[in-house]
């Protein structure tokens, strides 16, 4: 949702001129969301806390499997293509956030760290290799 805010903040505030890095977050989003259930299904790794009974799980996971984190994979990429026309938005707003997400991953017993790093990983691997392409 705080994406969705953001690429609608960004056409408000600079019209026109958020067309293309909009555009180029919505690409970046879907290749990440091809990406990560295709890696979901193929790995098919449980979750910690269906492993580790001790773990209390503090929110319903949107899938069944663990392996990557795909909320730390979208915000990796999301935030290297925002970042990549906005560097500004960095230090208050974007990487503390993705820090927080990929953090709220482990805490709420989600994705195990690997899991995060994969996802940062491919966020980033997502996010960089996109601007070859636009």
């Amino acid at each position: 949702m705080f994406w969705y805010g953001l690429m609608l903040a960004l056409l408000l505030w600079e019209k026109e001129m958020a067309v293309v890095p909009v555009l180029h977050m919505a690409a970046a989003g879907l290749a990440c969301t091809l990406l990560y259930k295709w890696l979901k299904a193929k790995t098919l790794r449980p979750r910690p806390f269906e492993f580790y009974r001790e773990i209390i799980l503090s929110v319903p996971p949107l899938d069944k499997y663990s392996f990557p984190s795909g909320h730390t994979l979208h915000a990796v990429a999301f935030t290297l293509v925002a970042l990549g026309y906005y560097p500004s938005l960095a230090v208050l707003l974007l990487v503390p956030f993705t820090l927080l997400v990929a953090a709220s991953r482990m805490v709420l017993g989600l994705h195990y760290p690997s899991d995060v790093l994969a996802g940062a990983a491919i966020g980033a691997l997502v996010g960089g290799a996109s601007f070859w392409l636009v």
